[in-house]
């Protein structure tokens, strides 16, 4: 959410940061909605201010027994009264264009994002490891299907598109990578875990900027029929549950109408849970294989500090989501954001880039990002120190630490042999334990 008085004291800084994310041309807009609110209320401030000093008159004129003037003065209430209503009206109807336009523009790319359109103007930081020498590499569905533990079909047939059953050592490889990324986080790197629900309210998902402008990327929940009619009966509108496309959606949202103490920030938060995204927007994009799915598991990392600490917490977010490629071994460069390429709720956004073989190419597999105020402002999250009355808003960031299907994905074609056989890296040894491979089939 935006400050609309910052936007009303410097609209070229909002204008220009808006269209380097692809939302040009709003600002003269708000301006004018702003201005028409503002209007509304000085004129409903007004008429109420008439109208309580008519309200004083008539007992003035009933005491000296004017009952003419006093009839007079009762009409003149009356009249005032519509005007404030009218007046009350046009400020709900400039409020509530207002508040849904800003609602639906995203945040304030930082001073140190470099400009460009989209992901061929990120740039690279740094990068780890060298690509591993594979002869003729084979993707991970080919080594999943042949070891037939990695069932697509099964999964259609249950669900449809952009699933998948895993099975046998495939299945536990996976739950041994969600582990190793939790214990990490938590025992290394000093977050605090969390399991959060799965299903949440319109509202949380709108703090967090998921909601309005990205509905159809979800996937929703309705009441039970008997429920949604017995509410639709009394006239209210049924209470939908959103699934979570990422854990930072409950996890920032711990904190939403609360005011923190300074001294108890930053609060680092990760979780182990299931996602759920519709892909709406991503038709034709990796349709094959896991890169891609509605349903996959992510660890998260959410931290929530004040403006002061913002930046140094998001290089260190960066460098706690580095640290799991770093111990599983698996090359991967991280990469600078471009404005044009960062998500809604972004000020500043590192990806780190995992090695495919298959594809011959680096591919994203965690985003850490710094959102500032601007998700704070939506959910109205504060902070205060000790000894002083103001409060301010805190900042708060997001990363992935990370995906856990596109890990195992990493993982397989990495650490593939000529025939197919996938070696568990060290690192995972302590989870999987008597197994050091898995597959080889076909």
């Amino acid at each position: 959410m935006h400050d609309i008085r910052a936007i009303r004291d410097n609209p070229e800084l909002y204008e220009k940061a808006w269209a380097s994310k692809g939302s040009a041309g709003r600002v003269a807009e708000i301006l004018e909605l702003d201005a028409r609110l503002r209007a509304a209320q000085t004129a409903g401030q007004a008429a109420q201010a008439e109208r309580n000093e008519a309200s004083k008159k008539i007992g003035q004129a009933k005491t000296q027994k004017n009952e003419a003037e006093a009839q007079r003065l009762m009409a003149e209430v009356e009249a005032l009264k519509g005007q404030l209503a009218e007046h009350a009206e046009a400020e709900r109807a400039a409020g509530e264009a207002l508040r849904g336009m800003v609602a639906a523009l995203p945040n304030v790319p930082a001073a140190d994002v470099p400009a460009g359109a989209d992901e061929h103007d990120n740039v690279e930081v740094r990068r780890w490891g060298t690509p591993f020498a594979i002869s003729k590499p084979r993707d991970h569905v080919d080594l999943g299907e042949a070891a037939r533990l990695m069932d697509f079909e099964a999964a259609a047939r249950m669900s449809g598109a952009r699933f998948v059953v895993l099975k046998g050592e495939l299945a536990r490889l996976e739950r041994a990578i969600g582990q190793f990324m939790l214990d990490l986080q938590t025992r290394e790197h000093g977050y605090l875990e969390v399991a959060p629900p799965l299903l949440v309210r319109s509202e949380t998902m709108f703090g967090t900027g998921q909601l309005p402008k990205f509905s159809d990327d979800q996937f929703v929940a309705f009441p039970g029929l008997e429920t949604a009619r017995a509410v639709g009966e009394a006239g209210e509108a049924p209470e939908l549950r959103w699934l979570i496309p990422t854990a930072e959606v409950t996890l920032t949202n711990l904190v939403r109408e609360q005011i923190t103490p300074e001294e108890e920030l930053p609060l680092r938060l990760t979780a182990l849970t299931h996602c759920f995204r519709a892909e709406a927007g991503a038709s034709g994009r990796d349709t094959r294989g896991i890169i891609r799915q509605h349903q996959f598991q992510k660890v998260e990392l959410v931290s929530i500090t004040t403006p002061e600490q913002s930046e140094d917490e998001h290089e260190r977010m960066v460098s706690c989501a580095e640290a799991v490629l770093k111990r599983l071994e698996l090359p991967f460069r991280t990469m600078l954001l471009c404005s044009g390429d960062m998500g809604f709720s972004a000020r500043k956004t590192y990806d780190l880039e995992v090695w495919l073989p298959s594809q011959g190419q680096f591919r994203e597999i965690s985003s850490c990002s710094n959102c500032g105020d601007f998700q704070a402002r939506r959910m109205d999250a504060r902070t205060k120190k000790a000894g002083e009355k103001g409060t301010r808003f805190v900042h708060t960031l997001n990363g992935s630490g990370l995906a856990v299907g596109r890990t195992l994905v990493a993982i397989m074609e990495n650490y593939q042999d000529e025939g197919g056989r996938i070696a568990i890296p060290q690192a995972l040894h302590p989870y999987m334990p008597g197994v050091t491979h898995i597959g080889g089939a076909g």
